[in-house]
């Protein structure tokens, strides 16, 4: 996209020129026409402490992904139109919708290709932005949102605040543990290319494990109809086989 952006962020749009989807994740939406269209807008601004990255926290009564952070975004309507220029307005529409951010201070420079989610089969394009003239930005309807927060970079970059998540599943991916919030998962996956092509990222190590929450296994159970006592139950399980063999304490079942 060809409009003018602050020197900062030179670097980030000249390396998403021809970036390769398969350096943003192993998971690329399959040719299938149920995978449906979306996109999420990555905005960042020259915040006090230097640039932020504006992230919502899911609500935890959703049916997907509740309590997740994330990136303002959401399917595609008809009535956004298609191609680029489509998922731009979709990535506007949502985050105004999210957020109450004003799209007419928001600068897009670049699309990163589309990134498949597969447990609720979205194909997200993520939208890069500028942004230029901030706006207020809160809650506006807490049955979508939790909280809104603008994270200075420089936080996400501290090798202090970043961790490997450890997935009940076994699987393990990058995190990040700022305050009381654990971002992991597709954002937080997203925030590490997001640090690489930017020219932020620091030295980390990834050896240091920490099991994703209870309150977030809880919610991912939840979603899928399961009855409380039965979250209580596997959520007991699954916090038991995330621990080190040699963390688990004297007794534990």
């Amino acid at each position: 996209m060809d409009v003018e952006i602050p020197a900062w962020l030179k670097p980030l749009a000249k390396a998403s020129d021809n970036v390769d989807p398969n350096q943003l994740s192993r998971f690329l939406p399959p040719d299938d026409p149920s995978v449906r269209k979306s996109a999420v807008l990555i905005l960042l601004a020259d915040g006090n402490d230097g640039p932020e990255v504006l992230l919502t926290e899911r609500a935890w009564t959703l049916r997907k992904h509740a309590g997740q952070m994330a990136f303002p975004g959401g399917g595609a309507d008809p009535e956004d139109g298609t191609g680029d220029d489509g998922l731009v307005r979709t990535a506007l529409r949502e985050a105004e919708e999210e957020t109450g951010l004003d799209p007419a201070g928001v600068v897009p420079f670049a699309i990163w290709p589309a990134l498949w989610v597969p447990v609720s089969n979205f194909g997200v394009s993520p939208v890069l932005a500028w942004w230029r003239e901030p706006s207020p930005v809160a809650v506006v309807d807490p049955a979508e949102v939790a909280s809104v927060h603008e994270v200075p970079i420089s936080a996400l970059a501290d090798p202090a605040n970043r961790i490997s998540c450890l997935h009940p599943s076994g699987f393990t991916g990058p995190a990040f543990t700022i305050g009381d919030l654990y971002i992991w998962g597709f954002t937080a996956g997203l925030l590490d290319k997001l640090l690489l092509l930017g020219g932020w990222q620091r030295d980390w190590d990834p050896s240091v494990v920490v099991p994703l929450p209870d309150r977030l296994v809880e919610a991912a159970w939840r979603s899928e109809g399961r009855r409380p006592e039965d979250v209580r139950r596997l959520t007991a399980i699954e916090h038991d086989l995330g621990q080190a063999q040699g963390d688990k304490s004297e007794g534990t079942e």
